[in-house]
C-alpha cells in the first residue's frame, strides 16, 4: 500500500532514505554528502530537514552568482537580478502520483515549501469546485491550467473548460499538446496552420472570458514541414494572432527540439509569458531544476523581453519509477530552492 504524504511527515526511516536518495550529489558533492550525513545523524529527521538537504545543491547553483567575484556579481555595473518569488509555480503533473495518494497534505507541502501558485493539469478526480476548495484550504492558487482544446474545435465544449477555468480561478489556460497524428509526428503544415486556426478561435473565447490563452510546445513542433525550412513552431507563431494567443515555452522540450530559448525570445518578443523551468540530465532524460545541462539564468537575462510573468517548475518523470510518488515533493522543493536563489 503506498504510504501518504502525511506519513512521510514524520520522518520514518524509509522516509529518511528516500529522501537522502533524492538529495544524492549533482553539482556539488560535499554539500549534498554533509547536508544529508549531518541530519542522518540526528535523533529525529524531519521531511522538511531532509527535503532542506535535497534543496542544498539547487541553492548553491542559484547563489553562485552572489558568490562570485564583486565584479562578476554586478554584471558590468547592474545588481543581479533574480525571479520574483510569487512568480515561481509548480506545474502539477510533476505530482500527479503524490497527488493522487493524498491531494490536501501534498497541497499543505507545496505551500509550506514556499509556493503560492500552481499550474493544473486536470482537478485530480474531483468538480472544478472541489478542487478550487482544496487549493484554497491549503493557501495556493491555480493561476493556470492546460486544457486540450477540442479536435474537432467545438465552441460549446471549450466554453465549458473556461467555465471550469474561471471556476478554479485561472488566468491563464494553456493547451499542452500537438504535434503528432496517427502515422507520427506532423510534417504537413497546412495541419499546422488549421490548427493555428482553430488557436485563434480558442483564444478569442478566452479573451472574452476574462482569461490570456497559451501554447505549451513539445520538441514535435521543431520539426521542418513540407520539406523546407519552416518549423511547425514558426507556422504556429505567425498564423496565431498575438492579440489572442502567448506561448508557454517548455525549455527542456526546446532544448531536445534543438532549440535556444534565447533565439526563440528574440524571435516572439512579448508573447512568451510562461515557462517551464525543467531541466535536461547528461542522458537527456529529465533532471531537477538546477542540477541538469540547461542555464536558466542565461534564459531569464531576458524575461522582460519575452513578457514572462510566470515561472513553472516541472519534472515529467519526478514521481514515476523508479523514483517515488512523494519524490516528486523533493522536485519541487529543489525546484522552487533553485529559482528563489538564481541571480543572473
Amino acid at each position: 500500500m503506498q504510504q501518504k504524504c502525511s506519513d512521510v511527515a514524520h520522518g520514518s526511516p524509509r522516509a529518511a532514505a528516500r529522501a537522502a536518495d533524492a538529495a544524492r550529489p549533482r553539482h556539488s558533492r560535499t554539500t549534498y554528502r554533509e547536508a544529508v550525513q549531518a541530519m542522518q545523524n540526528e535523533s529525529t529527521v524531519s521531511r522538511r530537514n531532509l527535503l532542506g538537504a535535497a534543496a542544498a545543491g539547487a541553492a548553491v547553483v542559484g547563489t553562485s552568482a552572489v558568490l562570485a567575484s564583486p565584479a562578476e556579481a554586478t554584471k558590468g555595473g547592474r545588481r543581479p537580478a533574480r525571479v520574483p518569488r510569487d512568480r515561481i509555480s509548480v506545474q502539477l503533473y510533476t505530482l500527479r502520483n503524490q497527488l493522487a495518494i493524498d491531494l490536501d497534505a501534498s497541497l499543505a507541502e507545496l505551500a509550506e515549501i514556499g509556493y503560492t501558485r500552481i499550474e493544473h493539469a486536470g482537478f485530480v478526480g474531483r468538480t472544478a469546485a472541489q478542487f478550487r476548495a482544496a487549493l484554497d484550504a491549503a493557501g495556493l492558487r491555480a493561476t493556470s491550467g492546460h486544457v486540450g482544446i477540442p479536435q474537432p474545435f467545438n465552441a460549446s465544449t471549450w466554453q465549458a473548460a473556461l467555465e471550469d477555468a474561471q471556476i478554479v480561478g485561472n488566468k491563464f489556460i494553456v493547451h499542452p499538446y500537438f504535434g503528432t497524428d496517427a502515422n507520427g509526428p506532423i510534417r504537413d503544415g497546412s495541419v499546422y496552420k488549421a490548427f493555428a486556426r482553430d488557436l485563434n478561435k480558442a483564444g478569442a473565447l478566452a479573451r472574452k472570458a476574462g482569461l490570456s490563452f497559451g501554447y505549451h510546445n513539445h520538441h514535435n513542433e521543431f520539426l521542418r514541414q513540407d520539406g523546407g525550412k519552416r518549423t511547425g513552431f514558426d507556422i504556429l507563431t505567425r498564423e496565431t494572432d498575438p492579440g489572442l494567443v502567448h506561448f508557454e515555452v517548455d525549455l527542456y522540450w526546446a532544448w531536445r527540439g534543438a532549440n535556444d530559448p534565447v533565439d526563440l525570445i528574440h524571435e516572439n518578443r512579448g508573447r512568451i509569458r510562461q515557462v517551464h523551468v525543467k531541466d535536461m540530465a547528461v542522458s537527456s532524460g529529465f533532471e531537477d531544476p538546477g542540477a541538469g545541462l540547461i542555464d536558466f539564468g542565461r534564459i531569464f537575462e531576458h524575461s522582460r523581453e519575452a513578457g514572462l510573468v510566470e515561472y513553472i517548475v516541472e519534472r515529467d518523470d519526478a514521481g514515476s519509477p523508479p523514483r517515488t510518488p512523494a519524490d516528486a515533493l523533493t522536485t519541487a522543493e529543489v525546484g522552487f530552492r533553485y529559482l528563489d536563489n538564481l541571480r543572473f
